[in-house]
């Protein structure tokens, strides 16, 4: 009997699948177990004890759970708004330059080029109460007359994180509407002024309705991050003080390797995606009404 042999481009792809299967789908199929049992890292053996949807019900009723999520909307909605207002604006100015404008937007991009990790140790350092940057400058320019506590303070703590996060991202919303000025047709532009607009009136009916796909772009790659924010905040804060700065997935961190509940961390996990989820198809629901309104108008 002839033995059959696989097609020549399914040979070719097998070693990639075997690589996926084994680097991804597996342990995502074995960390979804987990999350239908009680699995702790003290007990290996409790990660055969089927118990249902038990842990998806605790996650409804847990208060850090949704305070947690709570705190990450807020993260997401006044990083995002931010970074988009900072990045229209330095796309414009860089749009406006004449001479020196690939070097612009080269230096536009090293932001994104450093480690969350290494954007942590340095805000870290920066809002330190005794030595760093921004309490000698304060206290320099005689605002202040003593530190301030930025990484102790719940409120503060959170205030710098997010610039933390605003300084390291706006870059992605400034490059993707710097793209769509570049690509921008200039007649209608001249049109509006020709016609007596004043230059608000034509940045916000003729410019802005042809960047908008662009910022939702931006808006939906910076969502997923925000989402899914941990290192920042794990190196300025560890979610303290207090709690007052934890997010979903430090949280989930903490439930999995603090307490060593993998399975209940797990289950928060996919919580977590599924959100993040419903968060990205909002997004594009809103580029696709951009999309459609650019086409109807140009």
């Amino acid at each position: 009997m002839k033995a059959t042999r696989l097609p020549p481009h399914v040979m070719l792809l097998l070693p990639a699948v075997i690589v996926l299967a084994a680097v991804v789908v597996l342990p995502l199929l074995l960390s979804l177990w987990s999350s239908f049992t009680p699995f702790r890292l003290t007990r290996p053996d409790s990660i055969y004890n089927f118990v249902g949807l038990r842990n998806y019900e605790r996650i409804f009723i847990d208060t850090d759970f949704w305070i947690a999520f709570g705190r990450t909307v807020l993260l997401l909605t006044v990083a995002l708004n931010l970074e988009m207002l900072l990045g229209l604006g330095l796309a414009l100015l860089v749009d406006r330059q004449t001479r020196g404008q690939r070097a612009l937007r080269t230096i536009l991009m090293f932001p994104m080029m450093f480690s969350p990790i290494l954007v942590g140790f340095q805000f870290k350092f920066m809002f330190n109460d005794n030595v760093g940057l921004i309490n000698n400058a304060l206290q320099s320019l005689g605002v202040t007359d003593q530190a301030i506590p930025w990484l102790i303070d719940g409120a503060l703590a959170f205030t710098a994180i997010t610039a933390a996060e605003v300084w390291s991202s706006t870059a992605v919303f400034a490059i993707f509407i710097l793209a769509g000025l570049m690509a921008m047709p200039r007649e209608p532009q001249e049109a509006a002024r020709v016609d007596g607009c004043t230059p608000w009136q034509t940045f916000r009916y003729v410019t802005w309705p042809f960047l908008m796909p662009f910022a939702f772009i931006a808006m939906t790659i910076r969502s997923l991050d925000v989402a899914r924010a941990y290192d920042i905040i794990k190196i300025m804060t560890d979610g303290g003080p207090a709690g007052r700065t934890e997010v979903l997935w430090t949280l989930i961190a903490r439930t999995a390797y603090s307490d060593a509940r993998m399975g209940l961390a797990n289950a928060m996990a996919y919580v977590a995606i599924l959100l993040s989820v419903a968060f990205t198809a909002f997004f594009f629901s809103q580029l696709g009404k951009a999309r459609a309104q650019v086409a109807g108008d140009w």
